[in-house]
């Protein structure tokens, strides 16, 4: 497998990281996942303008990495994954320097790091057909959720309390409002309208989440971009997850309770179809 590493393509099995890399010591880095439909890598501009916002708050010394898209689509070429579906994961650090809290001085150059895998859709296909299953945790994040950090420990433990709880994705509920998932976001339909927390710095402004706004719009469904409180939350008609991988994924069960008649429900159906023929249109444009 071929990846990309400071400015070179390599093995992806001859990269050595260094031991005094920020990203390794302190979590001081970022990172995209950008899914690649054959033919179609989906919205790398967003993704990028996502990682630059980032970059920009975290101050690093480069803030502008919209050069990582060719990149991105050379080693789909380089690794035969164009006709296929398949990730790319990219990485930016602060770069190496002594362990020290506060930034070096002189700033190093970024460390980037991108590498690609083919992704089997099957798994992801059967959970927006039947739905899937998913637990409410207390959110303990930090409080810069949008920024798209490699400091995940929160999130890992979480999703591992779904899984031990026979659920696939864990809900994180801050001061009695439901936020977002672990790796996805969140939205809920009530009285035909769709709900999702409006952005702020407690949730990452998710690409698929961005889209499937855009598509009730042109669909005419009600958006309402306002907190989602879980008192409320057993009135919701349909619950769903959006993202990179999940796309828009219906919730069934929350808590071990049934989500309206306990199906994946009609807007969910709805903004599905409406996302798969934009992926077959190639349909989207990012400015």
């Amino acid at each position: 497998m071929t990846a990309y590493f400071n400015g070179r393509f390599m093995k992806k099995d001859e990269i050595r990281i260094s031991p005094d890399d920020r990203g390794f010591l302190f979590s001081d880095s970022l990172y995209e996942v950008i899914r690649y439909y054959p033919g179609l890598l989906y919205r790398p501009e967003a993704h990028i303008r996502r990682l630059n916002h980032g970059a920009a708050h975290l101050k690093l010394a480069s803030k502008d990495f919209s050069h990582l898209i060719p990149i991105a689509r050379d080693l789909i070429r380089q690794n035969h994954l164009a006709d296929q579906d398949a990730l790319v994961y990219i990485q930016v650090t602060r770069g190496a320097a002594p362990r020290n809290h506060p930034f070096p001085d002189p700033a190093p150059e970024p460390t980037v790091y991108i590498c690609v895998s083919g992704f089997d859709p099957a798994v992801k296909d059967r959970q927006r057909k039947t739905g899937i299953h998913a637990i409410t945790v207390p959110d303990i994040r930090w409080a810069r959720c949008d920024m798209k950090t490699t400091g995940l420990t929160a999130n890992v433990l979480a999703n591992q309390q779904a899984v031990e709880n026979g659920a696939v994705e864990a809900i994180f509920v801050r001061d009695g409002v439901l936020m977002e998932g672990t790796h996805s976001n969140f939205m809920a339909v009530f009285d035909n309208t769709v709900t999702t927390a409006p952005l702020s710095n407690y949730i990452l402004g998710g690409i698929t989440r961005e889209t499937v706004l855009d598509l009730c719009r042109d669909l005419d469904i009600r958006v309402l971009q306002e907190p989602v409180y879980e008192s409320r939350i057993h009135l919701a008609s349909e619950l769903m997850i959006t993202g990179t991988t999940t796309e828009i994924t219906p919730i069934v069960t929350l808590n071990g309770r049934p989500v309206g008649n306990g199906s994946p429900g009609p807007k969910a159906a709805e903004l599905q179809t409406a996302f798969f023929q934009k992926i077959k249109a190639r349909d989207f444009t990012d400015t």
